[in-house]
């Protein structure tokens, strides 16, 4: 395929070609009438000569040759490697003293599908699972979630002076609005839709089945006032979600466990919460738990009507629920 910059194309070599060939002009006259050079009008009319219309096809630039070309039996070793071990370039170059850009050119050349696409304990590429319309799988799961002390945690000031401050919460007793030592964890229940994306989450004190059924109500009512009409959700194998409350709590709605070990099977969700510790829950330095539980709703807002998904085409969420964009500022 000819390059953006081409000057001429397939037509246009053509005509060039018949110019110096059948009507008889000069290289130059011809070069000049078709702005190239005469390099380039005598190949083509060379090529017309020798092939006629089919000499003006693209031709391959690929050597006839390649003497310095990584060995058949090396590559067949790649090979091998990546197939029983699942390694990277760089670990199998490290194994076989190759440098890691030949082994990715040998990988790339046999059309060996890249790591991420694969599910690693058996090696097949994944499958990507995605519903054909809203509702009709919702993705359920919950992701526990270290408490802030006063004067800020581990992650951004260091273990020193984050285990210091998270002592000094204990030592002092100090307790949340609610009644609940400050010290300890968030359990951060999320439903997020299987098609479009769209995530409802909240920042719950455990994960027992009264709060996973309550929980799940709220969420169902969101999303009916969303207008998804929810058909289908999937959770783990935990203990809340095989409860007789989140049964009974799901009302119509058909529920589908993961295979046990097999966190993959519930990925969006797991991928979600992934997306919201890196851009919410450790993005910046909050210096107490309050200040990070109450950006949370603001991010959240921001993931569903405004942030960019990567699966969705750069559009956020909301762009593929019907009439909702327009409920959003």
């Amino acid at each position: 395929m000819s390059h953006r910059n081409a000057p001429l194309s397939e037509t246009g070599r053509l005509r060039l070609a018949r110019c110096v060939v059948e009507d008889g002009w000069p290289l130059r006259r011809a070069a000049e009438r078709f702005q190239v050079s005469p390099t380039t009008a005598w190949r083509w009319a060379s090529r017309y000569r020798a092939s006629g219309v089919a000499g003006m096809v693209d031709r391959s630039s690929r050597p006839h040759r390649s003497p310095r070309r990584t060995p058949t039996r090396t590559e067949r070793r790649i090979v091998k490697v990546r197939v029983l071990r699942r390694w990277g370039p760089a670990r199998i170059g490290y194994l076989l003293g190759i440098h890691p850009s030949t082994v990715h050119r040998v990988l790339t050349r046999y059309g060996l599908a890249k790591l991420r696409w694969l599910d690693r304990p058996t090696g097949h590429v994944v499958r990507r699972m995605e519903p054909a319309r809203c509702g009709d799988m919702v993705h359920v799961d919950v992701k526990k979630l270290g408490k802030i002390p006063a004067g800020g945690g581990w992650r951004m000031l260091g273990r020193t002076t984050g285990n210091r401050n998270t002592r000094a919460d204990k030592s002092s007793g100090r307790r949340s609005k609610h009644g609940q030592p400050l010290h300890g964890h968030h359990f951060l229940h999320t439903a997020i839709d299987g098609h479009s994306r769209l995530a409802y989450s909240e920042l719950l004190a455990d994960e027992r089945k009264d709060t996973a059924a309550a929980f799940w109500i709220r969420a169902n009512a969101w999303f009916t006032e969303c207008g998804i009409t929810v058909r289908k959700v999937l959770t783990d194998n935990g203990s809340c979600y095989r409860s007789f409350a989140f049964r009974d709590a799901l009302g119509d709605a058909e529920h589908r466990r993961t295979r046990p070990y097999r966190p993959q099977t519930n990925g969006k969700v797991e991928r979600f919460h992934r997306t919201l510790a890196d851009e919410w829950a450790y993005a910046r330095l909050y210096r107490s738990d309050a200040e990070r539980c109450t950006e949370f709703p603001i991010w959240l807002h921001t993931y569903n009507c405004h942030r960019g998904h990567t699966a969705l085409g750069g559009q956020p969420p909301a762009t593929r629920v019907p009439n909702l964009s327009g409920q959003y500022s």
